[in-house]
Formats: structure tokens, sequence, C-alpha cells
């Protein structure tokens, strides 16, 4: 392959070249630390809400691209470089990452000196482990210098990157021996510090970005890099880095390792203190000397991977076809517990500062985990529910670290209670766990205002029931699954926010989307309502399910497809009628999954027309054709061009939908033809699109 390739026997991705079309990121940490690393050592770190925790900082749209990480210079008489390549880009002899499911690998060789670092954050334990081993591969003694470095964010990724006037003077530092400790805001109202640590003597350090780098200099030139010393600098009010310099000889074919810590630390209000201005330090050297020899990391990398080993193991395929196995036994695994993790809120695309985690996106990625840690499925589902309000309806988005909604966004996203009754569902079919739906869970997030998890569940239902349009289809809000499709919007003004602007009570504009949805998911809600001898409840709700299979029959069909809603004024969205935007996949998707017009042969040939005039050799775009000028009254969809994003681009979260469906219209050959398309084993040969 031209960038890397599969070692299926590690559970690792190859990269065998630092110039990859765009940076290649892998996610470490599994509990509460997490970080971002690319195939070039970019990216950063944060504790549970990258928002709020964020520990290293990481400057988006950034030029180069991916400038800011984790980075370990060698300077070699005049000669310095890094092992991942970036920022400093020299040309290296050799290079290699891989990434594996928790844990990269980098390995960079120039001029007789191979450097492997390699980086992972341990099961329980809030910090990122580097490793960093050198060795001289020439035949001749080296003396080297090796320079590690990292920049402290301060604290709340938003302020950090806005609020200049307090930053550039809070930054404060504590060094002690090998470590160096952040402390910006200690002094006040924070509890919580971090700190970079190495385990052994170190010649020298620095702690203040301008002088570590040089007021005019960037990654690629370090001031104190290219001069071969450190300054000692202590950040006082201004930006705080964390460097150290190892200095050291190496006979030929010797090898010296060294253990980088970053560590994040929360003390008690009446503990903060070792002695007046000394933070209290004892947790970090319990957590430094955690890995204070090699062993230390050999062990805890082999915990980790057979953490991951375990996880993957739940459920397995042994088929004929080693990309279909490389998949579904390793990589969708992988990818369904990271996306647990971060709920698309961290990212080199979201920036962890605006949207936290999706009510419905979280809900949604319980499907794929939930076999793998029903526990963890099950406080989620709480935590979720507790940000849903009486009426039903929920904040679309809310904060990891404090489980609160986010105002920023609000509620009104018509789709996403019923998302609640489908995991909470997935999540008693696999574990048996009844018990769930007793648990009492506060209305938005309110402690004195509870009601069970099974009411919850049954205002998500009847949200849907009580927010019904005038086709008998219901009401779409703000938006649906698909936020960008905005009915009730009306946005003349740039800076306004399509998800916040305007009225997100419209009683006209309808989904066709939620109505599959609403057919496919409110079955469980009668099930659970059977299993609780509730049956005139069941029957009740059954009959609004069958109503809404009316609706749809009679509204929602446009005679060779389902219609995807309808706008304010009642005119059809996703009709042969359009000029542009004629059909949408979500709703074949999911009303063909809800099984609306299998036996009329509606379905079949809805999904004939998907493949038809949807389908591309990448997957299945979201719409067609695409929306050419902005439409007042769709909102952002038609603010894009034609083919990016929401305006007829392709989401690998909905061809699944269409996988689902096929085979619940035994046309399996289809449905595997659709998987492979956004398959990554079955795309090598195009990623470099």
């Amino acid at each position: 392959m031209r960038f890397g390739y599969f070692d299926d026997a590690n559970r690792e991705y190859v990269i065998t070249t630092p110039e990859t079309p765009y940076p290649w990121i892998n996610y470490l940490g599994s509990q509460e630390f997490f970080s971002l690393i690319s195939n070039t050592s970019g990216g950063y770190s944060f504790y549970r809400d990258a928002r709020l925790r964020r520990i290293t900082r990481y400057r988006y749209n950034n030029v180069p691209t991916d400038s800011g990480g984790r980075y370990f210079y060698i300077y070699d008489n005049g000669d310095y470089w890094t092992p991942g390549w970036m920022p400093v880009k020299r040309q290296l002899d050799r290079y290699e990452c891989r990434h594996g499911l928790g844990y990269t690998s980098i390995t960079g060789e120039r001029k007789g000196i191979r450097v492997e670092q390699l980086s992972f954050v341990p099961l329980d334990y809030n910090g990122e482990v580097n490793r960093v081993t050198v060795t001289n591969t020439s035949g001749t003694k080296k003396e080297i210098s090796l320079f590690s470095f990292i920049e402290f964010c301060l604290w709340n990724a938003f302020d950090d990157m806005t609020n200049f006037q307090r930053n550039f003077s809070t930054g404060e530092v504590e060094v002690e021996g090998s470590a160096i400790y952040h402390k910006t805001e200690y002094r006040e109202r924070r509890n919580h510090y971090s700190f970079y640590w190495v385990n052994t003597e170190i010649d020298g350090f620095d702690t203040d970005r301008e002088t570590f780098l040089g007021l005019y200099n960037g990654f690629d030139c370090p001031r104190a890099v290219a001069s071969g010393k450190s300054f000692n600098s202590v950040a006082s009010g201004w930006s705080p880095i964390a460097s150290h310099h190892i200095k050291m000889e190496l006979e030929p074919r010797e090898r010296k390792s060294f253990n980088f810590v970053l560590g994040y630390v929360e003390n008690k209000d009446d503990e903060k203190w070792e002695r007046k201005g000394v933070i209290n330090k004892k947790k970090a050297k319990e957590m430094q000397a955690a890995f204070s020899l090699d062993s230390n990391v050999e062990n805890a990398l082999r915990e980790l991977k057979e953490y991951w080993n375990d996880l993957c193991s739940r459920f397995v395929v042994n088929s004929d076809d080693e990309k279909l196995n490389r998949m579904v036994n390793i990589w969708n695994a992988y990818q369904c517990m990271v996306t647990f993790n971060m709920s698309r809120s961290a990212s080199y695309f979201e920036s962890g500062i605006g949207r936290g985690m999706g009510f419905r996106d979280s809900n949604q990625d319980i499907l794929g985990f939930v076999h793998q840690v029903p526990d963890r499925a099950r406080e989620r589902i709480l935590d979720l529910a507790s940000t849903q309000f009486e009426d039903g309806s929920a904040y679309h988005q809310y904060q990891p670290l404090t489980k609160k909604g986010n105002t920023d966004v609000g509620s009104g996203f018509n789709d996403d209670p019923l998302w609640l009754i489908l995991s909470t569902a997935q999540y008693i079919k696999e574990t048996g766990d009844y018990g769930i739906l007793d648990e009492m869970v506060p209305f938005n997030c309110d402690e004195n205002n509870k009601a069970s998890l099974f009411e919850h569940l049954k205002r998500s239902f009847y949200h849907v029931v009580n927010n019904l349009g005038p086709h008998g289809l219901p009401l779409i809000g703000r938006a649906d699954w698909n936020d960008c499709l905005n009915l009730n919007c009306f946005s003349t003004e740039p800076d306004e926010s399509f998800q916040t602007y305007g009225q997100s009570d419209g009683r006209v504009a309808e989904s066709v989307l939620i109505a599959g949805m609403f057919v496919a998911i409110g079955p469980e809600y009668v099930e659970l309502c059977k299993r609780r001898g509730l049956c005139d409840e069941a029957q009740k709700a059954q009959t609004h399910i069958d109503n809404m299979i009316q609706a749809v029959l009679e509204h929602g069909y446009d005679g060779e497809w389902f219609l995807r809603a309808y706008d304010n004024y009642g005119n059809k969205i996703g009709s042969k009628e359009c000029r542009e935007g004629q059909i949408f996949i979500e709703p074949q998707g999911f009303c063909v999954m809800a099984g609306i017009g299998v036996k009329e042969g509606l379905a079949e040939k809805a999904l004939d027309s998907v493949k038809e005039r949807l389908d591309t050799k990448y997957g299945i775009i979201l719409h067609t054709p695409g929306y050419t000028e902005y439409d007042l009254n769709k909102g952002e969809i038609t603010s894009y061009p034609p083919g990016y994003k929401e305006n007829a681009g392709i989401f690998c979260h909905n061809n699944p939908w269409i996988v689902i469906a096929e085979t619940m219209l035994a046309r399996g050959n289809r449905a595997f033809e659709v998987y492979s398309k956004t398959a990554p084993a079955y795309m090598e040969e195009e990623s470099d699109i």
C-alpha cells in the first residue's frame, strides 16, 4: 500500500510514511484520561472533558497542519530532528508508525541514531506514558541530547484560545527534580494540576515557551534545541510548557530508555498544599513511582493489550474473508469503544470545545459497545436520561465532566428522545437487567425531580405522539438526525446558529425519518410495557405505531421512495417534484428497517432507488441532486457546496442503515456491497482521496 498496511497478527495499522494525506490519528485511553496522537506525534490530552479539562494545548486549523503535540527532539552535533518527522521535517533514513489498540509506536532513524517512541494511557491511570528508547546503530560513539516538549493548556480550552488578557498573566509552574508541575489557577479555585516527569536525572529544563522556542521561532526550530542547551526558564504569568534536557553518551549498538509521564492530579480542598505556595505532590509522586522502571512500562502495556483483546473477543466472526474478519473482529470493535469514550466530542474535526457529548450520538454508540462493557453502558444510559426534560425532550448535548446539559445548543431535536428507548432496550436484551427500568433518574439533572427510567422512556415515546403535524407525521423541531436540515430556522444573518436560531416548536414541518424511527423503535417500548404487565399501555402504544405506519404510507411515500420531510409551508422535501434534493438516504433506511411498505413492495422499490440514484464507488451519498444555492426554508444543509458535509456528502453513519435494511429484505449480497464501500480494509487503495 502507498501509505501503510494492516498487521492483523499484532492488531495494528502500520504507517510507512509520515506524509499521509491527512494526519492519521489514534485515541489513547479507556476510562477518564484520553489523548489524541497522530502518526507524526501531534495531538493533545485531556481529563474526562476536552473543553473543561484540557491538559495540553492544540491549535486547530494550524499551519503547518498538525502542529503541536508531544515531541522528542534529538540534538546530534548541530543536527536536530524528531522521530515522527514533524515538526522539524528532517529527512529520516527510516520511519514507521504503528497505531495499535490504545497505543501508538513511532520509530525514526537518522544518521546512525534510532528513536522509538511508545505512547499509551495505562489502565486505571490518569496519565499518558511515553517510553523513548534511543539506540546508537552506528559503529562509532555518539554524544547526543534528548529534548522533550509539551505545551500546557490553561484548562478551559475555549478560554485558553480567547481570553488572552487574563491568560498572559496566570501561568504558573513548579520544578522539582525531573518533574515539571503545571499549577495555573491552583492558587485560587482549582484543586487540580498536571505534571510532566521523566525517570532520570536531567541536565536542564524549560517551562517558558518563548524562552524554549525563541519568540519568532516555531516548533520546527526551537532555540533551546538548535543551540543544544536548555535555559532553565521558569514560566511566570506567561505560556507554560514542559521540556527536559537529557545528555547521553552511547557506544555502538548501545541503547537507553526513558519513561516520560504526563499526569493529572486532583487534591481535596483541605489537602491542596504541602506548605505555603508548594502544591501537594503526594499523588503525583505515586504516579511517577509507578513508571520508574522499564518493566513497569512493559507490564502496563501487556495489561492494556489484554484488556483490548478481551473486549474484541466478546464477538468474533470467522469467515473466509480476511478483510471482513479484520474489520469486525478488530477495527469495528475498537472504533465502537473509541466512539463511546469520545462521542465525537474530540477529534481533528471536532475541537472538543463547542459540543460536548451528544444525546443522540451517545445513545447510538451504546448499540455498538454494550456487549463489550455493559456496566459502562448502564451508567451512560442513566447519565443521558438525567439530561431529559419532563416533556420527554432532551438536551442535544451535555458536558461529560459536569454531566449537565449544554445550554448553548439546548433541546428541540425531535429524534433525540427515541434513541433513549432503543439504547435501553438493547442494553436489556444484552444483559437481562430489567432492574434498570426502576432506577430513579432526575429530569434536567434536578435531584429533587426524579422518575423511574421507565417513566423517562414513556415520556420519550409520547414526545413524538404529542408532537405530530398536519399529515400525522412527527414534527421535526430544530432538526432530526440530519442536524443541518433546519426547517424552522429561516436564518438571514451570517453569525446566527442554524441549530439555535428560530423557532423549535413549529407546528407544520414534519420528518418522515422520525416517523420511520418511531415505527422501528416504538415496538421496543411496547415490549417493555408487556414485560411490566402494562397490557393496556402496550395496546395504546401499538395503536399509535399503527397510525404512524398508515400516515407514512399515505403521506410519506413518493412513488419510488420515501419522502424526507415536509417544510414549514407544507412543501415536500425529498420528492421527485423537487428540483434539488429529490431523494434522501435516511428515510429509506429507517422506514425499511421499520418494515413499512415491505408487503406492498414499496420498501424494495425504495432501496432500488437508493442503488440507482444515491450509490457511488465510495458509498451512498445523503441525497441527490445536491443543493446549489442557499434556501432559507431548509437551513444549513443548503449552505455547503454540493458534495460537502450534509449537502450530498457521504456519511459512514447512515450507510449501515441501508446495510441493515437490505438484510431485512433478504438481499445479503447487496448489503455486503454497501458495507464494503465504507470499510477501510476494502478501501486501502483509495486512502488518498
